[in-house]
């Protein structure tokens, strides 16, 4: 694995230098990518344990729309035929992880940009479970949850930076800003041949700064 996981970065880093419901902290500041991951803890992954069920999903709003059809209304880039009303119906989505354009909500996947058992495994496990419900339907900031093709929601599974990025390679270097920026919002650890795909994923989109999301408290 982790021979393999070294040839990835390898190969996506030459291609790559080629082309909340949970009420937020102070407003953060603008930060690099490896300031940012410099400030994650890293720590061995613990998935013992794991059930999706630990991480109540799709909340209702209140306005007979979940937290699924709030983030398909939002991404939508021609407004669904029903509005901003429920349940969502035809318009026009770009997934960004392969490109494709999509009009039938049914066909898009809602995916947690940190998975949830990746989550798990790097301490939500020791949350509580109305705060793993929080960052399951984390609306708070905009890279944590993201509309895309269900196709490629599953082939990244519960796959980390060091073992998956989207085939849509105009979008990497968001994935990755927006996967440190989503483990440093919640505190999250990460392993070390992680920590390392990150480093080196980062200097490839040559280390931009981003506009550090809210901490979750």
């Amino acid at each position: 694995m982790r021979r393999c996981a070294a040839a990835l970065i390898a190969t996506l880093s030459a291609t790559l230098a080629a082309g909340t419901l949970i009420a937020p902290a102070a407003h953060a500041q603008e930060r690099s990518l490896l300031s940012m991951l410099r400030s994650l803890t890293v720590a061995p992954e613990r998935s013992a344990g794991y059930d999706r069920d630990l991480f109540p999903h799709w909340d209702y709003l209140g306005d007979d729309c979940d937290v699924r059809d709030r983030v398909l209304i939002t991404e939508a880039l021609r407004g669904p035929s029903t509005g901003s009303s429920c349940p969502v119906g035809p318009g026009r989505w770009l997934s960004a992880f392969d490109g494709v354009t999509v009009r039938d909500p049914s066909e898009l996947d809602i995916d947690h940009m940190v998975p949830l058992a990746e989550a798990w495994g790097s301490g939500a496990r020791r949350w509580s479970t109305s705060v793993r419900e929080a960052f399951a339907n984390d609306l708070g900031y905009a890279g944590s949850l993201i509309a895309v093709t269900a196709s490629s929601n599953r082939s990244k599974g519960d796959q980390d930076p060091a073992e998956w990025l989207p085939p849509r390679t105009a979008y990497r270097c968001t994935y990755v800003g927006e996967w440190i920026a989503v483990k440093w919002r919640w505190r999250l650890t990460v392993d070390s041949s992680e920590q390392a795909a990150l480093r080196v994923l980062a200097n490839s989109c040559g280390n931009p700064r981003i506009q550090a999301p809210a901490r979750a408290r």
